[in-house]
């Protein structure tokens, strides 16, 4: 208790911005701890640290924390977290967005981020729903689910965040629940100290908007509900198709060393001078 109470008066804005507004039983305050003691963990001073958010209710999660942070237009944190890291590419840049904000507005930024493989970090929780915004359906949002913009069932099929992110090019992906939450810090930590584009997507149902709609119940039974589903990535390469059906792999689903966007343009910029330099000597 005493470590808990000492990372929340190191990393926590706690005199001026608390309490939070998220809803009794929201996962994102789960995911605020884990982020907090991996962020410890890795070493990285407060300075050192940018955390980028952009609209929903995981973009209240930067107003809260002691850091460097920008707390940016809907689907456009990406972009905003190039900038910084461009600009000093010294800084630990970490992106914490919804499934909305990052794979529907933010779809194009996401991949592309992945491809160019930036060194940063982005932490995607994904709810299936848009919550803040009065629980319209979002590109994870399951087919056949109720929503408020799918009253009689969602037409569309969801697509996988962490497989679209290792197909994108993604350095590193990993994936978790909120109720693993000692294993979703580390893998926020690994995700964090990755050279490269690093990707951990958290399973975090919206228990008040997506839960009731589709009476899934309510934070407890839904949380169980991803204890039961959720199966490690080595495990889950031993089981068949049949087998893996309505489950969720978690873990390291790739992890590689790719060239650093920074790097490979600092490169450039050399290569660059050295030219215009011959031609301007001749």
């Amino acid at each position: 208790m005493a470590e808990v109470t000492k990372l929340i008066h190191k990393y926590l804005r706690h005199e001026k911005k608390f309490p939070h507004v998220w809803c009794p039983g929201c996962g994102n305050g789960i995911v605020l701890g884990a982020l907090i003691r991996a962020i410890d963990r890795t070493g990285f001073t407060k300075d050192e640290i940018v955390l980028v958010s952009g609209i929903g209710c995981s973009g209240r999660l930067s107003v809260y924390v002691d850091f460097n942070t920008l707390h940016t237009t809907h689907g456009r944190a990406l972009t905003f977290a190039t900038g910084v890291k461009l600009a000093n590419p010294k800084l630990q840049v970490i992106v914490v967005m919804g499934d909305g904000d990052a794979t529907a507005i933010g779809g194009n930024h996401f991949i592309h981020a992945a491809r160019r493989n930036l060194n940063l970090t982005a932490i995607i929780i994904n709810n299936n729903i848009y919550g803040m915004t009065g629980g319209q359906y979002s590109p994870t949002t399951p087919y056949g689910a109720i929503s408020a913009t799918s009253l009689y069932g969602n037409l569309e099929h969801a697509f996988s965040i962490a497989e679209l992110a290792v197909t994108a090019g993604a350095a590193w992906v990993g994936r978790s629940t909120v109720y693993h939450a000692t294993h979703l810090d580390q893998l926020m930590e690994q995700a964090i100290v990755k050279r490269g584009f690093a990707v951990v997507e958290v399973i975090s149902h919206c228990h008040t908007l997506y839960g009731r709609k589709n009476k899934l119940g309510g934070p407890v039974e839904m949380m169980e509900w991803q204890k039961q589903v959720a199966v490690k990535i080595e495990k889950a390469r031993t089981m068949t198709p049949e087998e893996l059906e309505g489950k969720i792999t978690i873990g390291v689903l790739t992890d590689r060393d790719l060239p650093i966007y920074t790097q490979e343009l600092r490169r450039v910029r050399e290569a660059a001078r050295v030219a215009l330099g011959e031609k301007s000597s001749q």
